[in-house]
Parts: structure tokens; sequence; C-alpha cells
């Protein structure tokens, strides 16, 4: 089964620039779709980026232009790059896989990470 961690969270300083990893493992097949989640203090989870079945990458209104998601297939690993952070950015980030069959994306199978916090201040 799939495997998720994410690493490269912390306190950043309004208007930095932090990357967050996730080193997936397990089948490829079930992790074809990947994405960013976040889920801010007594707020509902939010996507924030992701591959779609056909690798396009999607992102949030609130992050359009400030961050940018990208594949490591040697390394295995998931990539968010957030620029001009701001206080309402603060939350926890989590890393989301998704089968990918056919170029369909099925979120029933979704597999998550533990999550890592980023607090912005």
């Amino acid at each position: 089964h799939v495997q998720l961690v994410e690493s490269g969270g912390g306190s950043v300083q309004a208007g930095g620039s932090p990357s967050l990893t996730c080193t997936a493992s397990g089948p490829t097949y079930e992790r074809g779709c990947m994405g960013w989640f976040r889920q801010a203090p007594g707020k509902e989870r939010e996507e924030v980026a992701r591959f779609d079945g056909d690798r396009n990458a999607d992102y949030a209104e609130s992050v359009k232009g400030r961050a940018s998601i990208s594949v490591d297939s040697a390394k295995n690993t998931f990539l968010l790059q957030m620029n001009s952070l701001k206080p309402e950015d603060t939350a926890v980030y989590y890393c989301a896989a998704d089968r990918r069959v056919g170029g369909i994306c099925y979120e029933s199978s979704r597999a998550w990470g533990q999550g890592t916090q980023v607090t912005v201040s």
C-alpha cells in the first residue's frame, strides 16, 4: 500500500518561501495522482494543488501564482514550493495520493500522509 511522509514544515516569516516534500512509497499506480491539501485551525481541509489525471497542475485560487508543484520520479518525491507566504497560509499541510488508471484519478483510493505544520508569522 502507499505510504506518504511529509517534511519541510515549520515556522516561516511572512513573505517566506518554504518547500514541502512528500516522500512516497508503494505501487506507482496507487500514487499516480498526487496532491497537497491543508487544514487550518477550525476549518475544513482544503485542496492546495494537485496533478489531475492528465497530469496537469491545478492550484487553488488562494495560492495561484504563489505555489508550484513538481514530481521527482527518481527520488519518489512530490514537492510543494510556496512563495510570498501569508499568515492565512498557516495550516497543517497534507500530501495525498490517488490511484490513477486510464488517466482517471480515483479519489476513493486516496492515501494521506501524517501532515506537517506550517506556521506563518
